[in-house]
């Protein structure tokens, strides 16, 4: 038990999210798995937008649309949790692509939500990209 208590406290003293996040190693996945929908900035204009009967949101307000960056959302969205129609079919489930060692990430809420470290990352850059 005394070992754990560490890892707890340091969860709740770390502010907005998970230990150690990487925004640039989340641009980067976001560059290879978002950005044809979404846009290279987040603004829902990728490439690939207008095939799609849905159009992408843009992501890059998220925070404004929601009053608070949404991250219990944004990550089960990714993993599949809480899948989205886009094209007539759910958005594409990225979860087993990002599967790697499971991290905590701080949710909006202040309750931790377990996901995989990519997607703490890819948050990160969401996260970053807010205007």
């Amino acid at each position: 038990m005394k070992q754990l208590f560490p890892l707890i406290a340091a969860l709740f003293l770390v502010p907005n999210g998970a230990l150690a996040q990487d925004a640039d190693a989340g641009a980067a996945l976001y560059d290879v798995h978002c950005a044809v929908c979404h846009g290279l900035a987040g603004r829902g204009n990728g490439p690939f937008a207008p095939a799609l009967l849905l159009q992408p949101p843009a992501l890059n307000d998220l925070a404004t649309r929601h009053g608070e960056f949404p991250t219990a959302r944004v990550v089960m969205r990714i993993d599949g949790r809480d899948p989205l129609v886009s094209h007539g079919s759910p958005m594409p489930i990225y979860g087993p692509f990002f599967e790697g060692s499971d991290t905590s990430l701080k949710s909006e809420t202040g309750q931790p939500i377990m996901t995989s470290r990519p997607i703490v990352d890819l948050v990160a850059y969401l996260r970053r990209i807010q205007e």
